[in-house]
Protein backbone atom coordinates (compact mmCIF):
# COMPACT_ATOMS: atom_id res chain seq x y z
CA UNK A 1 0.00 0.00 0.00
CA UNK A 2 2.98 2.28 -0.40
CA UNK A 3 2.15 5.64 -2.00
CA UNK A 4 -1.53 4.77 -2.34
CA UNK A 5 -4.26 7.26 -1.59
CA UNK A 6 -7.97 6.98 -0.89
CA UNK A 7 -9.84 9.76 -2.68
CA UNK A 8 -12.39 11.60 -0.57
CA UNK A 9 -13.66 13.62 -3.57
CA UNK A 10 -13.67 13.29 -7.34
CA UNK A 11 -10.40 14.55 -8.81
CA UNK A 12 -10.25 15.24 -12.55
CA UNK A 13 -7.84 12.99 -14.46
CA UNK A 14 -7.09 10.94 -11.34
CA UNK A 15 -10.15 9.16 -10.01
CA UNK A 16 -13.52 9.23 -8.33
CA UNK A 17 -14.56 9.36 -4.69
CA UNK A 18 -13.67 6.07 -2.95
CA UNK A 19 -11.00 5.01 -5.46
CA UNK A 20 -7.57 3.93 -4.31
CA UNK A 21 -5.02 5.62 -6.56
CA UNK A 22 -1.37 6.57 -6.81
CA UNK A 23 -0.13 10.02 -7.79
CA UNK A 24 3.10 11.91 -8.11
CA UNK A 25 4.57 12.98 -4.75
CA UNK A 26 4.39 16.72 -5.49
CA UNK A 27 0.72 16.52 -6.47
CA UNK A 28 -0.04 14.58 -3.30
CA UNK A 29 1.99 16.87 -1.04
CA UNK A 30 0.90 20.20 -2.56
CA UNK A 31 -2.69 19.58 -3.66
CA UNK A 32 -4.46 16.41 -2.58
CA UNK A 33 -3.55 16.30 1.11
CA UNK A 34 -3.75 20.04 1.93
CA UNK A 35 -7.13 20.39 0.15
CA UNK A 36 -8.40 17.24 1.90
CA UNK A 37 -9.27 15.57 -1.38
CA UNK A 38 -7.45 12.38 -0.38
CA UNK A 39 -5.92 10.56 2.57
CA UNK A 40 -3.06 8.11 2.65
CA UNK A 41 -4.50 4.61 2.31
CA UNK A 42 -4.15 2.44 5.41
CA UNK A 43 -6.16 -0.39 6.91
CA UNK A 44 -8.24 2.11 8.90
CA UNK A 45 -8.98 4.43 5.99
CA UNK A 46 -9.78 1.56 3.64
CA UNK A 47 -12.70 0.63 5.90
CA UNK A 48 -14.51 3.81 4.88
CA UNK A 49 -13.92 3.07 1.21
CA UNK A 50 -17.18 1.16 0.75
CA UNK A 51 -19.19 4.00 2.33
CA UNK A 52 -17.48 6.54 0.06
CA UNK A 53 -18.24 4.46 -3.04
CA UNK A 54 -21.92 4.18 -2.04
CA UNK A 55 -22.10 7.95 -1.58
CA UNK A 56 -20.41 8.41 -4.95
CA UNK A 57 -22.93 6.10 -6.66
CA UNK A 58 -25.84 8.10 -5.21
CA UNK A 59 -24.22 11.36 -6.28
CA UNK A 60 -23.59 9.98 -9.76
CA UNK A 61 -27.30 9.20 -10.19
CA UNK A 62 -28.24 12.73 -9.13
CA UNK A 63 -25.57 14.30 -11.36
CA UNK A 64 -26.65 12.27 -14.38
CA UNK A 65 -30.30 13.27 -13.93
CA UNK A 66 -29.34 16.96 -13.64
CA UNK A 67 -27.06 16.68 -16.68
CA UNK A 68 -29.82 15.11 -18.78
CA UNK A 69 -32.18 17.95 -17.86
CA UNK A 70 -29.51 20.51 -18.68
CA UNK A 71 -28.70 18.85 -22.02
CA UNK A 72 -32.39 19.05 -23.02
CA UNK A 73 -32.35 22.77 -22.24
CA UNK A 74 -29.08 23.34 -24.12
CA UNK A 75 -29.82 21.29 -27.27
CA UNK A 76 -30.89 23.49 -30.14
CA UNK A 77 -29.83 26.74 -28.45
CA UNK A 78 -27.95 29.36 -30.40
CA UNK A 79 -25.67 31.68 -28.47
CA UNK A 80 -24.46 34.89 -30.09
CA UNK A 81 -21.23 36.71 -29.40
CA UNK A 82 -20.01 39.91 -31.00
CA UNK A 83 -16.27 40.28 -31.46
CA UNK A 84 -14.03 42.98 -32.87
CA UNK A 85 -12.99 42.52 -36.50
CA UNK A 86 -10.96 44.49 -39.01
CA UNK A 87 -12.38 45.86 -42.26
CA UNK A 88 -11.82 42.54 -44.04
CA UNK A 89 -13.62 40.48 -41.40
CA UNK A 90 -10.64 38.92 -39.61
CA UNK A 91 -11.09 38.61 -35.85
CA UNK A 92 -8.91 40.42 -33.37
CA UNK A 93 -8.30 37.46 -31.07
CA UNK A 94 -10.67 34.49 -30.87
CA UNK A 95 -13.62 32.95 -29.04
CA UNK A 96 -12.40 30.49 -26.38
CA UNK A 97 -14.06 27.99 -24.05
CA UNK A 98 -14.20 30.59 -21.27
CA UNK A 99 -16.11 32.92 -23.63
CA UNK A 100 -18.65 30.14 -24.25
CA UNK A 101 -19.02 29.60 -20.48
CA UNK A 102 -19.61 33.34 -20.07
CA UNK A 103 -22.35 33.20 -22.74
CA UNK A 104 -24.04 30.40 -20.79
CA UNK A 105 -23.84 32.38 -17.54
CA UNK A 106 -25.65 35.28 -19.26
CA UNK A 107 -28.38 32.76 -20.14
CA UNK A 108 -28.57 31.72 -16.48
CA UNK A 109 -26.91 28.32 -17.01
CA UNK A 110 -23.88 27.35 -14.94
CA UNK A 111 -21.18 25.43 -16.77
CA UNK A 112 -17.49 25.05 -16.16
CA UNK A 113 -14.70 25.60 -18.65
CA UNK A 114 -13.84 21.89 -18.67
CA UNK A 115 -17.41 21.10 -19.85
CA UNK A 116 -16.72 22.84 -23.18
CA UNK A 117 -14.91 20.67 -25.73
CA UNK A 118 -13.21 23.13 -28.04
CA UNK A 119 -10.13 21.70 -29.80
CA UNK A 120 -9.08 25.19 -30.89
CA UNK A 121 -10.52 28.66 -30.29
CA UNK A 122 -13.03 29.91 -32.88
CA UNK A 123 -11.29 32.33 -35.23
CA UNK A 124 -13.89 32.86 -37.97
CA UNK A 125 -17.22 34.61 -38.23
CA UNK A 126 -20.34 32.51 -38.66
CA UNK A 127 -22.08 29.63 -36.93
CA UNK A 128 -20.03 27.02 -35.10
CA UNK A 129 -21.27 23.86 -33.37
CA UNK A 130 -19.60 23.51 -29.97
CA UNK A 131 -19.66 20.12 -28.22
CA UNK A 132 -20.20 19.93 -24.48
CA UNK A 133 -19.51 17.14 -22.00
CA UNK A 134 -21.61 17.55 -18.88
CA UNK A 135 -21.29 15.67 -15.59
CA UNK A 136 -21.29 11.88 -15.81
CA UNK A 137 -20.29 12.08 -19.49
CA UNK A 138 -23.64 13.36 -20.80
CA UNK A 139 -23.03 14.89 -24.25
CA UNK A 140 -24.67 18.06 -25.58
CA UNK A 141 -24.02 20.60 -28.31
CA UNK A 142 -24.83 24.23 -28.87
CA UNK A 143 -24.50 26.58 -31.84
CA UNK A 144 -22.32 29.65 -31.27
CA UNK A 145 -22.88 32.47 -33.74
CA UNK A 146 -19.82 34.70 -34.00
CA UNK A 147 -20.76 38.15 -35.27
CA UNK A 148 -18.33 40.90 -36.11
CA UNK A 149 -18.11 44.53 -35.08
CA UNK A 150 -15.56 46.95 -36.50
CA UNK A 151 -13.38 49.01 -34.20
CA UNK A 152 -15.65 52.03 -34.84
CA UNK A 153 -18.59 50.15 -33.32
CA UNK A 154 -20.29 49.41 -36.65
CA UNK A 155 -21.65 45.94 -37.28
CA UNK A 156 -19.51 44.09 -39.77
CA UNK A 157 -21.52 42.96 -42.75
CA UNK A 158 -19.82 40.30 -44.78
CA UNK A 159 -20.01 41.50 -48.35
CA UNK A 160 -20.40 38.76 -50.87
CA UNK A 161 -17.88 39.25 -53.58
CA UNK A 162 -19.56 39.80 -56.88
CA UNK A 163 -18.54 37.32 -59.47
CA UNK A 164 -16.28 39.21 -61.79
CA UNK A 165 -15.67 37.93 -65.27
CA UNK A 166 -12.24 36.48 -65.65
CA UNK A 167 -9.86 38.98 -67.10
CA UNK A 168 -7.65 37.44 -69.72
CA UNK A 169 -4.33 39.15 -70.42
CA UNK A 170 -4.25 41.02 -73.74
CA UNK A 171 -1.39 38.82 -75.03
CA UNK A 172 -3.51 35.70 -74.54
CA UNK A 173 -6.44 37.30 -76.42
CA UNK A 174 -4.20 38.17 -79.34
CA UNK A 175 -2.75 34.62 -79.40
CA UNK A 176 -6.26 33.10 -79.41
CA UNK A 177 -7.35 35.40 -82.25
CA UNK A 178 -4.28 34.40 -84.32
CA UNK A 179 -4.99 30.68 -83.70
CA UNK A 180 -8.62 31.07 -84.77
CA UNK A 181 -7.74 33.04 -87.90
CA UNK A 182 -5.10 30.51 -89.01
CA UNK A 183 -7.59 27.62 -88.88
Amino acid sequence: MKNQLLLLEDVANLGRKGDVVTAKPGFVRNFLLPKKKAVIASKETLRIRERLQEERAKQAAVDKEESLKLSKIIEGKTLEITVKVDNTGHLYGSVSASDVVELFSKEGLDLEKNNVILPAPLKKLGNHIVELKLKEGVPASVTVKVKGETMRGEAFVEKKQEEKPQVVASEEVEAKEEDESSE
